[in-house]
């Protein structure tokens, strides 16, 4: 899958494994903007997950779209919010809200 951020494609590799892509290793998912990809972790059922997977590995890719709109409009090396995880995290859970309510009052 590819998505177009700012006029570059990234390509997406979902379901993705450490033996696979070895930077996984502790981490959702990673945003390698030297090569234009985005790498989300397969996730996978246990005593300590969540029962909605699916829901949580489409806020890891938004938030590593979210990642990389900030690296393609040149905010990423110059500001400290643009790698802010915090700040990244709060856009990629509420988008949804966000878009919602754009949608409801006719502002797209």
């Amino acid at each position: 899958m590819e998505v177009n951020i700012l006029g570059t494609h990234y390509t997406i590799v979902q379901n993705a494994n450490e033996k696979d892509y070895p930077k996984l290793k502790g981490l959702s998912g990673y945003t390698d903007f030297s090569i234009k990809k985005i790498v989300i972790r397969k996730f996978e059922e246990d005593d300590s997950s969540i029962e909605d997977l699916n829901y949580y590995q489409r806020e890891v890719l938004r938030h590593e779209i979210i990642h990389a709109f900030f690296y393609e409009s040149g905010l990423d090396g110059n500001s400290d919010f643009a790698r802010n995880e915090e700040l990244i995290d709060w856009i990629a859970i509420q988008f949804e809200k966000m878009l919602g309510a754009f949608e409801n009052v006719g502002a797209l």
